[in-house]
């Protein structure tokens, strides 16, 4: 079997399986009571089951464990490790509730498990710090999808549009490692969202916000274009690839972030300040704007594979300061752009009213529960 066939068939037993596994969640969920409830601040009259996360795990792992063998190094072990364990934490925090302390220190565990097994950031001479930068993506990444959370199908579309470029650009620069994992998760992502599009009958819950945050960061961590191909100063590019993949739920955290310093409230507390609820306070239907960020993802996704010719069109040998510039160029014109799009959200944007005694947790605009992560 060539390796792109078995990609492909990767990606088609993750997809089925999710497909087979989430309506069997969702009567588990109802069972097992693992449900969000309705309240005064959602829309939905009747309980949503949260188990969606479970599903997408299954069909992530059946892909893997049976047509995924030849690829199960020490590296993918630990991912895989990391992956179970954030998962159960997130299967925990739907049943019973985790405090966001403990979430994080969770998320600082399965980092360290990354960097013990050898797949950290490898990009300043110092160790210490490549360790450092390390923790700090994944606990981002982890919680910036699950930030994301916050309309049917929103996170799982935009980690499955993420998963599809990762796939790509592994693929084209033969790293099957990365290919494979990443499309298991395309592939569970997409079987998950025949149920979870709008409207939605069964949510992802942290379960599975925070296993796709934290593969989307090992597989950013893991796709790498210097080799002893491509020797020399390459990384000081290729650090923006996954960051420009991953661009919608960096710049969604960074703006709730600083929304909420701005008015001087807790990062954690709960708002429908993301980017889809301003979409949707601007005007769009809440289907609009989750298909609205859809294209920004895609045209993100884009410009990292933009930024990936500036690196193979360097072929062997250090990067010349022309395709530096060229490199900086397009990431500095991403950052301008976004920090344009920041400013005119924040300032066009009224926030709402937040009712009295409302829950820590963030208010779904579309049925889905939330996370103070």
């Amino acid at each position: 079997m060539t390796d792109t066939a078995g990609i492909v068939l990767i990606l088609v037993t993750a997809l089925a399986g999710t497909l087979l596994a989430t309506p069997l969640m969702r009567r588990l969920a109802l069972r097992m009571g693992v449900v969000d409830q309705p309240s005064a601040r959602k829309i939905h009259l009747q309980p949503i089951p949260l188990l969606g996360g479970v599903a997408i795990y299954i069909g992530f792992i059946l892909a893997l464990v049976f047509f995924g063998g030849r690829y199960y190094i020490r590296e993918i072990i630990a991912i895989l490790i990391g992956a179970s364990l954030i998962s159960f934490m997130g299967i925990w925090d739907d049943r019973w509730g985790l405090r966001p302390l403990i979430k994080l220190l969770g998320q600082v565990a399965v980092a360290a498990i990354l960097i013990v097994a050898g797949i950290a950031v490898h990009i300043f001479p110092w160790e210490w710090l490549n360790w450092v930068v390390t923790v700090l993506w994944v606990t981002g990444i982890t919680n910036a999808l699950n930030f994301l959370d916050n309309m049917d199908g929103l996170s799982g579309g935009v980690a499955a549009v993420a998963a599809g470029f990762f796939l790509l650009l592994a693929a084209s620069s033969g790293q099957y490692l990365v290919a494979a994992m990443a499309a298991a998760l395309l592939g569970a992502c997409l079987g998950f969202l025949r149920y979870n599009l709008n409207p939605a009958s069964i949510f992802m819950g942290d379960a599975g916000s925070l296993f796709l945050g934290f593969m989307l960061a090992a597989l950013g961590i893991k796709l790498r274009f210097p080799s002893p191909t491509f020797p020399g100063n390459a990384d000081m590019l290729t650090w923006m690839i996954p960051v420009l993949v991953l661009g919608v739920p960096v710049f969604d955290t960074t703006l709730v972030t600083i929304s909420r310093l701005r008015r001087r409230i807790p990062v954690s507390t709960a708002g429908k300040d993301h980017l889809s609820h301003r979409l949707v306070s601007f005007g769009l239907t809440r289907r609009e704007a989750v298909l609205s960020i859809y294209v920004i993802a895609f045209g993100l996704g884009m410009v990292a594979v933009l930024l990936s010719t500036v690196v193979l069109r360097a072929g062997p040998g250090p990067i010349s300061l022309g395709d530096l510039i060229v490199g900086y160029g397009i990431g500095g014109a991403v950052v301008v752009g976004a920090i344009l799009a920041l400013v005119r959200l924040e300032s066009k944007w009224v926030p709402p009213q937040t009712p009295a005694g409302s829950s820590s947790e963030e208010p779904r605009a579309s049925n889905e529960q939330g996370s103070a992560s």
